[in-house]
């Protein structure tokens, strides 16, 4: 019980941090630069708050379900994720120079945080820090599949999680929040066994890249090309096309606003025919006369 209050507490201290820190950048930084770079930065230094824990399942799901929602809550449109930063791109929402910002604060911020992890983990305040810091240099992979099945488990969880958020999109965070925390903290607990159920680019790249147990290049295919697979194909089931690509919908055809009123036009239409009749019969008995 001691070391759950220890991690809940660092956890809470991150996101104290953070929030002190995204209201010093949000004042000191210009918006594009602010938005671009450090709210990424920050909200990567709380997404890696759950892995200085080391608890059971329920527990961990619990402090996933919460992580997710203190996110959606605080870090005003944050990603964290690199898939979603690309799919904004693909959506036309982001410029290519801003997702390559994103990406690269992502990038940074979820190293920062992992630093900030094992320093926690070398105090050792909990008998799982201790274990932690002996078996760090250690740890064996998270892939616990064959290549094809975490692959496919990998871009099943993205696929459905991006799915998730299109819908949701335009909701309002009262349901948007607990909607999408609850979906990660499912996918979390049925993709978990398999591969640990990242499907996150930059968090798996520094979980767990460095351990052993498979390759350099068995991770980029489970755990990069898998979340995107997963992602283009969230997004082109959703959309019927893909707006930086193409623009032509493939899936769905798209209805005209303007609906031609049939049923009128055939009723004025015989109705003039009588009209004309009566015409014809007045024009054809005036010669008789």
């Amino acid at each position: 019980m001691a070391g759950l209050n220890v991690s809940i507490a660092f956890f809470f201290l991150v996101v104290g941090v953070c929030q002190v820190l995204r209201q010093l950048t949000k004042r000191l930084l210009s918006p594009g630069a602010y938005g671009c770079l450090a709210r990424e930065l920050l909200r990567m230094l709380v997404e890696i708050g759950p892995w200085g824990g080391g608890f059971g399942p329920d527990v961990v799901l619990t402090l996933l379900f919460l992580l997710f929602a203190v996110h959606g809550a605080s870090f005003d449109g944050a990603s964290a994720n690199p898939t979603i930063s690309l799919q904004e791109f693909l959506l036309l929402e982001s410029s290519l120079a801003a997702t390559a910002t994103k990406l690269l604060a992502q990038g940074a911020g979820m190293g920062m945080g992992w630093a900030i992890t094992k320093l926690y983990w070398s105090w050792e305040l909990t008998q799982f820090h201790l274990i932690q810091n002996l078996i760090a240099s250690e740890c064996s992979s998270s892939i616990r599949t064959s290549l094809h099945h975490a692959a496919f488990a990998e871009g099943s969880c993205s696929f459905l999680f991006h799915l998730v958020l299109l819908k949701l999109r335009q909701s309002h965070p009262v349901y948007q929040v607990p909607a999408l925390a609850a979906t990660v903290t499912f996918l979390s607990y049925a993709a978990g066994p398999l591969t640990g159920a990242f499907f996150n680019p930059a968090l798996a790249a520094v979980a767990a890249f460095h351990c052993s147990g498979s390759s350099f290049w068995d991770y980029i295919r489970v755990y990069w090309l898998g979340p995107l697979a997963g992602m283009l194909t969230a997004l082109l089931l959703y959309q019927g096309n893909i707006p930086r690509l193409f623009q032509k919908n493939l899936l769905y055809r798209q209805k005209s606003k303007y609906k031609v009123p049939k049923a009128k036009v055939v009723a004025h239409v015989e109705g003039d025919e009588p009209r004309q009749k009566r015409k014809g019969e007045k024009s054809k008995s005036k010669p008789c006369a």
